[in-house]
């Protein structure tokens, strides 16, 4: 115990544990709630998981056109496993809302209105722009690279040589190019939650416009397959995205600036009552 607790009496040392006991308390009972909804979700999307990889499918299926191409498994588990990992990827996204939810229930309270009101929209956008990176990954990232990389079937060397991709490979290709594009599509979200706190300024970023462009390119080489078609899909994404972040701070910048003379009045206005009264 430290030396400022031993100073204080008993009971105003108990008082001070009792909101960190709370706290603790309500914390493991939205932990609960968040595993329950990740259980209940998994058991649903196991059940439908031979429906859910059907349609991560699609694109490999289109891409090798009418009656061709097939998936194989090279171990006697890799199938069923496949199925659980379908199952935890799906279950974990359905889940996500709630789990979101439970978190601001427990950090809502200790929050100030404005602050309130300056994180709502990030918390609220978070989910369209990962659903927007994982639909452009889906729609139009993926067939194209799966295009791409089917066109080295044919002869070669004498032999014949045929794509036949692992259902476990395939899946792992398919949440790579999801969690990739929509965690990257998050990148106006962190930069402005950044200018929020003040760490950084559109002026800032004006100036890492450059770094930034090399960066993309880096983390497109990291996150995606080697191929150019798939790191050009995802970095130009990128750079388009932080332009728009610096296009979004300005107007949020333009409209702090006009709201603070209208603060300062309110703040006056209610002071002014105050300092009017007689002191007794």
């Amino acid at each position: 115990m430290s030396t400022a607790e031993t100073d204080l009496p008993e009971d105003e040392v108990d008082a001070s544990r009792a909101p960190l006991l709370d706290h603790l308390i309500e914390l493991r009972q939205r932990l609960v709630k968040c595993v329950v909804a990740l259980l209940v979700a998994f058991s649903v999307c196991f059940y439908f998981s031979e429906h859910i990889f059907a349609f991560l499918v699609v694109p490999l299926k289109e891409a090798f056109g009418d009656g061709g191409g097939r998936l194989v498994y090279t171990k006697l588990y890799e199938a069923f496993f496949v199925q659980v990992k379908v199952a935890i990827f799906a279950a974990f996204c359905v889940s996500f809302p709630i789990i979101a939810n439970q978190m601001w229930a427990f950090v809502a309270p200790g929050l100030y209105r404005q602050e309130k009101r300056a994180l709502l929209p990030f918390i609220l956008a978070t989910p369209l722009l990962f659903t927007a990176g994982a639909a452009l990954a889906y729609y139009i990232v993926m067939p194209t690279a799966f295009h791409f990389f089917l066109q080295f079937q044919g002869e070669s060397g004498g032999l014949e040589v045929e794509a036949l991709p692992s259902t476990d490979a395939y899946l792992s290709l398919v949440m790579q190019f999801i969690l990739a594009f929509g965690i990257s599509f998050l990148l106006p979200v962190l930069l402005m939650l950044l200018n929020r706190a003040g760490i950084v300024s559109r002026t800032q970023l004006i100036g890492l416009r450059r770094y930034m462009i090399v960066g993309a390119f880096i983390v497109a080489a990291v996150l995606t397959p080697p191929d150019v078609v798939s790191q050009l899909m995802l970095a130009i994404p990128l750079v388009l995205l932080y332009e728009l972040s610096i296009l979004a701070i300005w107007f949020t910048d333009r409209k702090a600036a006009k709201d603070k003379p209208v603060e300062a009045q309110a703040d006056a206005a209610a002071a002014a009552p105050a300092q009017s009264e007689p002191a007794e």
